[in-house]
């Protein structure tokens, strides 16, 4: 909750100071593309990080890190000083994300383990809400709110360092090949790609569209807020329908309703309740395409291989957002509606390409359909593989008093 509320209050700070500090578009893509690179690479150092010196100092080193780098937005305030700092984020929110996600589910058992991610959805998005919430705390023209967000990370540190359990085992994720994957399971490839595309646009740029439309930033919060509390409202009654029913039905569905969602935020007036109620649709139909596409994929990949399938899932998923903030910002160079339209092409693009794969291959068949997960859209591997292992634990290099005595 803390993590996720500092980061969901640094994007928006960083979107409405970069509209402030007159950085053009394509320069404000690239920041956030530079976030999600910085995720992907993150993500590599830590499984190594973890079996040389444990859970809980790797938490506290990215921790602090991801904290000074915020602050360090108030040093040089230059778009490729920002890109830079904007990566760092991303690396070191990767590594907690793993560190939390591994732990979740060490201890999490097949009867809890859907509540479990459920309620770390919920958290989640819950905490990104709250970041919101604290726009209206101090002015974004300063960096207080920068202050603010490097406070939250650093006291995330608390409760892992002062946790009375001990760490579980450090697992590394075992490779699947990208070739045997889009050959056994293309549409998932497509459907993570495409969520990072647009998932990515929306947690990145939404505060840089609802800035250069003019909202004032209670409205901007409130504005931001709807788009969470669609994702988090919506996520589970689509991945219910999508286990009754035929699951790439579903996804045309929700796919094509968010392109027209999209089109209508393009035509509708900036301000006011109509726009609110249209991103709270927009987030309810866009960030469950990512939950969706994991469960399908899982549908097609034997248990055995759904490990290294999840490592894919993910780097495909983060490509996704290394490109959609880039895009967008090129579309935002003509019109600020092109935002908008961006999202409405990709989801229009998605729904087509879904809509051959239907005509030409056959569903799985009832019996083999997994159980869909709710999961948040920037999942690790730890989440993606469904709580099964992803290789033999790797032994500590070290070890150091209770934590590392724990690791095998």
């Amino acid at each position: 909750m803390l993590i996720m509320a500092g980061n969901g209050l640094q994007f928006s700070t960083v979107g409405i100071r970069s509209t402030v500090e007159d950085f053009n578009s394509v320069a404000i893509g690239i920041m956030t593309a530079a976030y999600y690179l910085g995720f992907l690479f993150g993500a590599r150092f830590t499984f190594g990080a973890l079996g040389r010196v444990g859970h809980i100092r790797v938490f506290s080193a990215l921790a602090s890190s991801a904290s000074a780098s915020v602050l360090m937005h108030s040093l040089w305030v230059t778009p490729v000083s920002w890109s830079l700092m904007r990566f760092a984020t991303g690396f070191c929110m990767a590594g907690l994300f793993i560190v939390s996600e591994s732990w979740l589910n060490d201890r999490a058992t097949n009867a809890t383990r859907g509540l479990i991610m459920s309620a770390y959805m919920v958290v989640g998005i819950g905490g990104r809400a709250a970041g919101q919430a604290l726009l209206n705390v101090g002015d974004p023209e300063s960096f207080d709110l920068f202050v603010m967000a490097s406070v939250l990370v650093s006291i995330a540190l608390v409760p892992m360092a002062m946790s009375a359990s001990s760490a579980p085992p450090v697992v590394v994720p075992v490779a699947m090949s990208f070739r045997e994957m889009r050959k056994l399971v293309p549409t998932g490839l497509i459907t993570v790609f495409s969520s990072g595309l647009s998932t990515a646009t929306l947690g990145g740029l939404l505060a840089v569209y609802a800035t250069r439309v003019g909202m004032s930033t209670g409205e901007l919060s409130l504005f931001i807020t709807a788009l969470l509390l669609g994702a988090v409202t919506l996520q589970i009654p689509i991945g219910a329908a999508s286990d009754r029913i035929l699951r790439r039905v579903v996804m045309l569905v929700v796919a094509l309703t968010a392109s027209g969602i999209a089109v209508a935020l393009a035509m509708a007036p900036r301000t006011g309740i109509v726009p609110l109620v249209l991103i709270f649709f927009l987030g309810g139909t866009t960030y469950p395409l990512y939950s969706l596409g994991v469960a399908y994929t899982n549908d097609w990949v034997p248990d055995e291989k759904r490990a290294g399938a999840s490592m894919v899932l993910m780097i495909v998923n983060s490509v996704g957002a290394i490109v959609g903030p880039i895009v967008a910002s090129i579309a935002m160079t003509r019109s600020v509606a092109g935002y908008f339209w961006m999202l409405a092409a990709v989801h229009a693009a998605y729904g087509i390409y879904l809509s051959c794969r239907i005509a030409i291959r056959r569903p799985v068949p009832a019996d083999r359909k997994s159980r869909f997960m709710p999961i948040p859209e920037r999942a690790t591997a730890m989440i993606l593989s469904g709580g099964r292992r992803l290789s033999q634990p790797i032994r500590a290099t070290r070890r150091h008093g209770g934590e590392a005595s724990s690791e095998k």
